[in-house]
């Protein structure tokens, strides 16, 4: 069974440019070596209502979601309280995420403060840190992970080989290939209905097309498509058939 892959980057910090976000290429990374994709990413900043929202999406559609940010005990974290809000649910503290709390400040007073780290949606599971054992949450295929990339990003690894292990593919079960096309008919608009024709004869595969210009002048025309090895090769043999009886001229791309 095929599961869709999604990420929710979240902070104010992000949107302002503050800070530049560790968190998209790192999930592509980590899902691309267990041959899976990446669908879709949203950013959004620390709004109560439109995490709400995006939640009660998202948690609807089914999909696998990875989200990084806001689950913190400070005024302007507002992740726990919309996950809550989208589920229908109050908050409670987690009595095995209190129970992590105590080991990490082993021998230190749990403030109040610091057992709001722990205090989540009711109903979900703990997501185990392996930085400093403050966990994060997960329900429903979500995954709930701090903002700091060396906390979050061995969390949703860990994620992904406990729970998905059997959607793994090996990495020579996909490839990408794709020509470089020039010439004054190497253009989108002129090649449109061989890529509609290509979609419809392989519907198994992603095709993509990215041009290229240096200012106002095209420069060339990316053309491929991604999938299976063998019916990747017969969809580009096409491709490679049209593009030559169309007087286009192609090389590999590196």
């Amino acid at each position: 069974m095929s599961r869709t892959f999604g990420a929710v980057i979240i902070g104010d910090e992000i949107l302002s440019g503050k800070r530049q976000d560790k968190h998209f290429a790192r999930i592509v990374e980590l899902l691309a070596a267990r041959g899976l994709q990446l669908s879709w990413v949203e950013y959004l900043g620390d709004d109560r209502a439109r995490l709400t929202a995006t939640f009660q999406r998202t948690l609807a559609a089914g999909d696998v979601v990875f989200s990084c940010g806001g689950i913190g005990n400070t005024p302007d974290d507002h992740t726990r309280q919309a996950v809550a809000a989208a589920l229908g649910v109050g908050l409670e503290l987690h009595p095995q995420g209190y129970e992590e709390l105590q080991v990490r400040f082993a021998g230190e007073v749990i403030s109040e403060q610091r057992k709001l780290l722990v205090t989540f949606p009711a109903g979900v599971d703990i997501l185990p840190n392996p930085f400093n054992r403050i966990p994060g949450f997960m329900v429903r295929d979500h995954y709930f992970t701090p903002g700091f990339p060396q906390m979050a990003h061995p969390m949703i690894e860990w994620a992904l080989d406990t729970f998905y292990r059997d959607l793994f593919q090996p990495n020579d079960a996909r490839s990408e290939k794709a020509f470089l096309l020039t010439g004054p008919n190497a253009y989108e608009s002129a090649l449109l209905d061989l890529m509609e024709r290509i979609v419809a004869a392989y519907p198994d595969l992603r095709l993509f097309s990215l041009p290229s210009l240096i200012g106002q002048e095209r420069r060339h025309l990316e053309l491929g498509v991604e999938g299976a090895p063998e019916r990747v090769e017969w969809a580009m043999a096409e491709i490679r058939t049209e593009v030559e009886r169309r007087g286009i001229s192609w090389v590999w791309r590196p």
